[in-house]
Protein backbone atom coordinates (compact mmCIF):
# COMPACT_ATOMS: atom_id res chain seq x y z
CA UNK A 1 0.00 0.00 0.00
CA UNK A 2 1.30 3.44 -0.90
CA UNK A 3 1.27 6.07 1.34
CA UNK A 4 -1.28 9.08 1.63
CA UNK A 5 1.70 11.30 0.36
CA UNK A 6 3.05 9.22 -2.81
CA UNK A 7 -1.12 8.60 -3.76
CA UNK A 8 -0.82 12.54 -3.79
CA UNK A 9 2.14 12.82 -6.11
CA UNK A 10 0.86 10.23 -8.11
CA UNK A 11 -2.55 11.90 -8.72
CA UNK A 12 -0.53 15.20 -9.13
CA UNK A 13 1.26 13.30 -12.05
CA UNK A 14 -1.93 11.59 -13.62
CA UNK A 15 -3.74 14.95 -13.59
CA UNK A 16 -1.17 16.90 -15.14
CA UNK A 17 0.29 14.22 -17.41
CA UNK A 18 -3.59 14.18 -18.30
CA UNK A 19 -3.73 18.24 -18.72
CA UNK A 20 -0.30 18.91 -20.76
CA UNK A 21 0.87 15.20 -22.52
CA UNK A 22 4.10 16.05 -21.65
CA UNK A 23 6.07 13.61 -18.98
CA UNK A 24 6.14 15.28 -15.10
CA UNK A 25 9.62 16.18 -13.38
CA UNK A 26 9.42 16.66 -9.72
CA UNK A 27 10.10 20.90 -10.59
CA UNK A 28 6.84 21.21 -12.33
CA UNK A 29 4.72 19.09 -9.65
CA UNK A 30 6.12 21.12 -6.70
CA UNK A 31 5.40 24.45 -8.62
CA UNK A 32 1.64 23.36 -9.62
CA UNK A 33 0.60 21.26 -6.74
CA UNK A 34 0.40 21.99 -2.79
CA UNK A 35 2.01 19.22 -1.91
CA UNK A 36 3.58 20.25 1.65
CA UNK A 37 7.04 18.67 1.41
CA UNK A 38 10.23 19.94 -0.39
CA UNK A 39 11.51 19.19 -4.37
CA UNK A 40 14.00 16.30 -3.01
CA UNK A 41 11.44 14.42 -1.10
CA UNK A 42 8.91 14.83 -3.91
CA UNK A 43 11.60 12.88 -6.16
CA UNK A 44 12.37 10.33 -3.82
CA UNK A 45 9.23 9.84 -3.56
CA UNK A 46 8.86 9.62 -7.54
CA UNK A 47 11.40 7.28 -7.51
CA UNK A 48 9.68 4.53 -5.03
CA UNK A 49 6.72 5.06 -7.32
CA UNK A 50 8.69 4.17 -10.58
CA UNK A 51 10.24 1.37 -8.87
CA UNK A 52 6.89 0.06 -7.90
CA UNK A 53 5.95 0.02 -11.26
CA UNK A 54 3.09 3.02 -11.01
CA UNK A 55 5.08 5.32 -12.64
CA UNK A 56 7.65 5.38 -15.76
CA UNK A 57 10.21 7.12 -17.28
CA UNK A 58 10.05 7.25 -21.18
CA UNK A 59 13.55 8.55 -22.37
CA UNK A 60 16.12 9.43 -20.54
CA UNK A 61 16.25 12.97 -18.65
CA UNK A 62 12.94 13.54 -19.12
CA UNK A 63 9.58 13.59 -16.31
CA UNK A 64 7.42 10.61 -15.47
CA UNK A 65 4.22 9.07 -16.79
CA UNK A 66 1.53 7.04 -15.50
CA UNK A 67 1.71 3.18 -16.20
CA UNK A 68 -1.58 0.99 -16.86
CA UNK A 69 -0.69 0.30 -13.08
CA UNK A 70 -0.66 3.72 -12.01
CA UNK A 71 -3.58 5.11 -13.79
CA UNK A 72 -5.33 1.62 -11.86
CA UNK A 73 -4.31 2.92 -8.51
CA UNK A 74 -5.73 6.45 -9.36
CA UNK A 75 -8.93 5.35 -10.63
CA UNK A 76 -9.20 2.79 -8.10
CA UNK A 77 -8.93 5.69 -5.25
CA UNK A 78 -10.94 8.09 -6.92
CA UNK A 79 -12.56 9.92 -3.76
CA UNK A 80 -15.52 10.38 -6.93
CA UNK A 81 -16.47 10.97 -10.18
CA UNK A 82 -16.84 14.62 -11.73
CA UNK A 83 -20.31 15.55 -11.50
CA UNK A 84 -22.01 17.80 -15.15
CA UNK A 85 -23.10 20.99 -14.67
CA UNK A 86 -26.22 21.49 -14.18
CA UNK A 87 -26.02 23.35 -18.06
CA UNK A 88 -24.80 20.28 -19.33
CA UNK A 89 -27.55 18.27 -17.42
CA UNK A 90 -29.75 19.54 -19.08
CA UNK A 91 -28.85 19.74 -22.53
CA UNK A 92 -28.78 15.89 -22.21
CA UNK A 93 -31.77 15.51 -21.10
CA UNK A 94 -33.40 17.69 -23.55
CA UNK A 95 -30.86 15.86 -26.74
CA UNK A 96 -32.74 12.92 -25.30
CA UNK A 97 -36.20 13.40 -24.93
CA UNK A 98 -36.41 14.61 -28.08
CA UNK A 99 -35.81 11.02 -29.45
CA UNK A 100 -38.61 9.69 -31.54
CA UNK A 101 -37.98 5.80 -31.47
CA UNK A 102 -35.40 3.41 -29.88
CA UNK A 103 -33.07 3.88 -32.83
CA UNK A 104 -33.19 7.59 -32.42
CA UNK A 105 -32.20 7.11 -28.74
CA UNK A 106 -29.16 4.85 -29.42
CA UNK A 107 -28.47 6.98 -32.41
CA UNK A 108 -28.62 10.34 -30.48
CA UNK A 109 -26.88 8.73 -27.14
CA UNK A 110 -23.30 7.68 -29.09
CA UNK A 111 -23.75 11.25 -30.42
CA UNK A 112 -23.46 12.47 -26.92
CA UNK A 113 -20.95 10.36 -25.79
CA UNK A 114 -18.67 11.08 -28.00
CA UNK A 115 -19.25 14.76 -28.03
CA UNK A 116 -18.89 15.23 -24.32
CA UNK A 117 -16.18 12.72 -23.59
CA UNK A 118 -14.36 13.31 -27.18
CA UNK A 119 -13.54 9.46 -27.18
CA UNK A 120 -15.19 6.41 -29.76
CA UNK A 121 -18.76 5.98 -27.60
CA UNK A 122 -20.31 2.41 -27.91
CA UNK A 123 -23.94 1.45 -27.47
CA UNK A 124 -25.22 -1.88 -27.31
CA UNK A 125 -29.50 -1.87 -27.93
CA UNK A 126 -31.27 -3.31 -25.69
CA UNK A 127 -30.88 -6.85 -25.55
CA UNK A 128 -34.14 -8.86 -25.95
CA UNK A 129 -32.71 -11.50 -23.45
CA UNK A 130 -33.35 -9.03 -20.69
CA UNK A 131 -36.78 -7.56 -21.95
CA UNK A 132 -39.95 -8.16 -21.57
CA UNK A 133 -42.86 -8.48 -24.26
CA UNK A 134 -44.92 -5.03 -24.45
CA UNK A 135 -47.55 -6.15 -27.59
CA UNK A 136 -47.23 -8.83 -30.38
CA UNK A 137 -49.03 -8.01 -33.61
CA UNK A 138 -50.10 -9.85 -36.24
CA UNK A 139 -51.18 -8.10 -39.87
CA UNK A 140 -52.42 -9.83 -42.65
CA UNK A 141 -50.30 -9.27 -46.22
CA UNK A 142 -51.42 -11.70 -48.16
CA UNK A 143 -53.89 -15.13 -47.58
CA UNK A 144 -50.63 -16.71 -46.91
CA UNK A 145 -48.47 -14.25 -45.55
CA UNK A 146 -48.76 -12.19 -42.47
CA UNK A 147 -45.73 -9.63 -40.88
CA UNK A 148 -44.90 -10.58 -37.73
CA UNK A 149 -44.32 -7.37 -34.79
CA UNK A 150 -42.60 -8.10 -31.79
CA UNK A 151 -42.79 -4.76 -29.48
CA UNK A 152 -40.52 -4.61 -26.09
CA UNK A 153 -40.97 -2.57 -23.07
CA UNK A 154 -37.32 -0.78 -24.18
CA UNK A 155 -39.00 0.21 -27.16
CA UNK A 156 -37.12 -2.25 -29.21
CA UNK A 157 -38.99 -3.29 -32.32
CA UNK A 158 -38.57 -6.49 -33.99
CA UNK A 159 -40.50 -7.72 -37.62
CA UNK A 160 -40.35 -10.91 -38.79
CA UNK A 161 -42.27 -12.20 -42.16
CA UNK A 162 -44.41 -15.78 -41.88
CA UNK A 163 -44.91 -17.77 -44.51
CA UNK A 164 -47.85 -19.80 -43.61
CA UNK A 165 -49.02 -22.87 -44.65
CA UNK A 166 -52.82 -22.49 -45.15
CA UNK A 167 -54.17 -19.42 -46.24
CA UNK A 168 -55.60 -17.51 -42.98
CA UNK A 169 -58.35 -15.01 -42.62
CA UNK A 170 -58.60 -11.43 -40.50
CA UNK A 171 -60.89 -12.86 -37.90
CA UNK A 172 -58.82 -16.42 -37.32
CA UNK A 173 -55.64 -13.31 -37.11
CA UNK A 174 -57.48 -11.56 -34.52
CA UNK A 175 -58.44 -15.03 -32.33
CA UNK A 176 -54.38 -15.88 -32.85
CA UNK A 177 -53.13 -12.46 -31.73
CA UNK A 178 -55.91 -11.69 -29.23
CA UNK A 179 -54.49 -15.31 -27.37
CA UNK A 180 -51.06 -14.71 -27.85
CA UNK A 181 -51.05 -11.53 -26.03
CA UNK A 182 -52.83 -12.93 -23.37
CA UNK A 183 -50.21 -15.41 -22.53
CA UNK A 184 -46.96 -13.33 -23.26
CA UNK A 185 -47.26 -9.88 -22.90
CA UNK A 186 -46.16 -8.48 -19.56
CA UNK A 187 -43.22 -11.32 -19.50
CA UNK A 188 -39.80 -11.85 -19.86
CA UNK A 189 -38.29 -13.28 -23.59
CA UNK A 190 -36.80 -16.03 -21.31
CA UNK A 191 -40.23 -17.46 -20.61
CA UNK A 192 -41.84 -16.85 -23.63
CA UNK A 193 -41.22 -20.61 -25.15
CA UNK A 194 -42.55 -22.14 -22.26
CA UNK A 195 -45.87 -20.04 -22.87
CA UNK A 196 -46.35 -20.73 -25.82
CA UNK A 197 -45.19 -24.34 -26.19
CA UNK A 198 -48.48 -25.48 -26.25
CA UNK A 199 -50.74 -22.95 -27.66
CA UNK A 200 -51.31 -24.68 -30.88
CA UNK A 201 -53.21 -26.80 -29.06
CA UNK A 202 -55.89 -24.92 -28.25
CA UNK A 203 -56.77 -24.66 -31.71
CA UNK A 204 -59.24 -26.00 -34.63
CA UNK A 205 -57.03 -28.94 -36.20
CA UNK A 206 -57.28 -27.18 -39.31
CA UNK A 207 -55.21 -23.74 -37.98
CA UNK A 208 -52.72 -25.22 -36.04
CA UNK A 209 -49.88 -25.68 -38.87
CA UNK A 210 -50.26 -22.05 -39.10
CA UNK A 211 -50.18 -21.10 -35.50
CA UNK A 212 -47.42 -23.23 -34.74
CA UNK A 213 -45.49 -21.52 -37.91
CA UNK A 214 -45.91 -17.82 -36.25
CA UNK A 215 -44.99 -19.28 -32.81
CA UNK A 216 -41.56 -21.15 -34.57
CA UNK A 217 -41.44 -17.58 -36.04
CA UNK A 218 -41.68 -15.67 -32.81
CA UNK A 219 -39.07 -18.05 -31.19
CA UNK A 220 -37.00 -17.93 -33.44
CA UNK A 221 -36.80 -14.11 -33.06
CA UNK A 222 -35.79 -14.19 -29.97
CA UNK A 223 -32.31 -16.40 -30.45
CA UNK A 224 -31.23 -14.84 -33.22
CA UNK A 225 -27.78 -13.72 -33.08
CA UNK A 226 -28.62 -10.36 -34.33
CA UNK A 227 -30.15 -9.17 -31.04
CA UNK A 228 -26.55 -7.63 -29.95
CA UNK A 229 -26.82 -4.66 -32.00
CA UNK A 230 -24.08 -1.77 -31.34
CA UNK A 231 -24.00 1.76 -32.26
CA UNK A 232 -20.41 3.34 -32.56
CA UNK A 233 -19.68 6.65 -32.69
CA UNK A 234 -16.57 9.39 -32.82
CA UNK A 235 -14.31 7.24 -34.17
CA UNK A 236 -12.43 10.26 -35.57
CA UNK A 237 -11.69 11.47 -31.88
CA UNK A 238 -8.87 8.84 -31.93
CA UNK A 239 -7.38 11.13 -34.77
CA UNK A 240 -6.75 13.82 -32.02
CA UNK A 241 -4.76 11.23 -29.78
CA UNK A 242 -1.70 10.81 -31.91
CA UNK A 243 0.92 11.29 -29.36
CA UNK A 244 -1.01 8.04 -27.21
CA UNK A 245 -0.53 5.63 -30.15
CA UNK A 246 3.20 5.37 -30.45
CA UNK A 247 3.17 2.63 -32.84
CA UNK A 248 0.11 3.03 -35.19
CA UNK A 249 -3.89 3.48 -34.56
CA UNK A 250 -4.30 0.75 -36.74
CA UNK A 251 -4.88 -2.00 -34.60
CA UNK A 252 -7.30 0.37 -32.38
CA UNK A 253 -9.66 0.79 -35.56
CA UNK A 254 -9.71 -2.58 -36.19
CA UNK A 255 -10.56 -3.72 -33.28
CA UNK A 256 -13.04 -1.46 -32.99
CA UNK A 257 -14.86 -2.73 -36.11
CA UNK A 258 -15.22 -6.32 -34.78
CA UNK A 259 -18.42 -6.73 -33.22
CA UNK A 260 -17.92 -9.13 -30.99
CA UNK A 261 -14.47 -7.39 -29.71
CA UNK A 262 -16.49 -4.60 -28.63
CA UNK A 263 -19.72 -6.44 -27.20
CA UNK A 264 -17.29 -8.41 -25.36
CA UNK A 265 -15.71 -5.30 -23.29
CA UNK A 266 -19.13 -3.99 -22.84
CA UNK A 267 -20.29 -7.37 -21.41
CA UNK A 268 -17.18 -6.98 -18.96
CA UNK A 269 -19.36 -3.83 -17.43
CA UNK A 270 -21.40 -4.15 -14.34
CA UNK A 271 -25.10 -3.39 -14.31
CA UNK A 272 -24.79 -0.49 -12.51
CA UNK A 273 -21.32 0.68 -11.18
CA UNK A 274 -19.10 2.16 -13.72
CA UNK A 275 -16.38 -0.39 -14.89
CA UNK A 276 -13.03 0.33 -16.19
CA UNK A 277 -10.44 -1.24 -17.97
CA UNK A 278 -7.22 0.05 -18.27
CA UNK A 279 -4.39 -0.52 -21.29
CA UNK A 280 -3.42 -4.70 -21.03
CA UNK A 281 -6.60 -5.43 -18.73
CA UNK A 282 -7.97 -5.45 -21.72
CA UNK A 283 -7.87 -9.00 -23.34
CA UNK A 284 -7.98 -7.76 -27.28
CA UNK A 285 -4.13 -7.13 -27.86
CA UNK A 286 -5.31 -4.27 -30.43
CA UNK A 287 -6.83 -2.23 -27.76
CA UNK A 288 -3.57 -2.68 -25.50
CA UNK A 289 -3.19 1.42 -25.78
CA UNK A 290 -6.70 2.48 -24.80
CA UNK A 291 -9.40 2.42 -22.00
CA UNK A 292 -12.82 1.66 -21.32
CA UNK A 293 -14.87 3.17 -19.41
CA UNK A 294 -18.73 1.50 -19.46
CA UNK A 295 -21.90 1.01 -17.22
CA UNK A 296 -25.29 -0.74 -17.81
CA UNK A 297 -28.28 0.91 -18.71
CA UNK A 298 -31.97 0.16 -17.88
CA UNK A 299 -35.04 1.14 -16.60
CA UNK A 300 -35.26 -1.08 -13.39
CA UNK A 301 -32.28 -2.96 -11.34
CA UNK A 302 -31.52 -4.81 -14.21
CA UNK A 303 -29.18 -3.47 -17.10
CA UNK A 304 -30.91 -4.08 -20.73
CA UNK A 305 -27.60 -3.04 -22.36
CA UNK A 306 -24.57 -1.54 -22.07
CA UNK A 307 -22.85 1.62 -23.11
CA UNK A 308 -19.08 3.00 -22.58
CA UNK A 309 -16.55 5.03 -24.22
CA UNK A 310 -13.10 3.98 -25.70
CA UNK A 311 -9.82 5.93 -25.61
CA UNK A 312 -6.44 6.85 -24.99
CA UNK A 313 -5.10 5.64 -20.99
CA UNK A 314 -4.32 9.08 -21.03
CA UNK A 315 -7.62 9.85 -20.22
CA UNK A 316 -9.92 12.28 -18.22
CA UNK A 317 -10.69 9.29 -15.47
CA UNK A 318 -13.45 11.29 -13.48
CA UNK A 319 -15.24 13.42 -16.00
CA UNK A 320 -15.29 10.62 -18.30
CA UNK A 321 -16.93 8.17 -15.88
CA UNK A 322 -19.11 10.92 -14.88
CA UNK A 323 -20.61 11.33 -18.29
CA UNK A 324 -20.84 7.92 -18.97
CA UNK A 325 -22.73 7.06 -16.20
CA UNK A 326 -24.90 10.50 -16.38
CA UNK A 327 -25.90 9.47 -19.74
CA UNK A 328 -26.97 5.89 -18.53
CA UNK A 329 -29.01 7.17 -16.40
CA UNK A 330 -30.89 9.59 -18.71
CA UNK A 331 -31.06 6.48 -21.44
CA UNK A 332 -32.69 4.30 -18.40
CA UNK A 333 -35.27 6.44 -17.59
CA UNK A 334 -35.78 7.68 -21.05
CA UNK A 335 -36.72 3.91 -21.74
CA UNK A 336 -38.34 3.69 -18.31
CA UNK A 337 -41.31 6.49 -19.95
CA UNK A 338 -41.38 4.78 -23.02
Amino acid sequence: MLSERRLEVLRAIVQDYVGTEEPVGSKALTERHRLGVSPATVRNDMAALEEEGFIAQPHTSAGRIPTDKGYRLFVDRLAGVKPLSTPERRAIQSFLDSAVDLDDVVSRTVRLLAQLTRQVAVVQYPSLTRSTVRHVELLLLSPTRVMLVVITDTGRVEQRMVDCPAPVGEIALADLRARLNSRVVGHRFTDVPQLVQDLHESFEQGDRGTVSTVVATLLETLVEETEERLMIGGTANLTRFGHDFPLVIRPVLEALEEQVVLLKLLGEAKDSAVTVRIGHENAHEGLNSTSVVAVGYGSGDEAVGKLGVVGPTRMDYPGTMGAVRAVARYVGQILAES
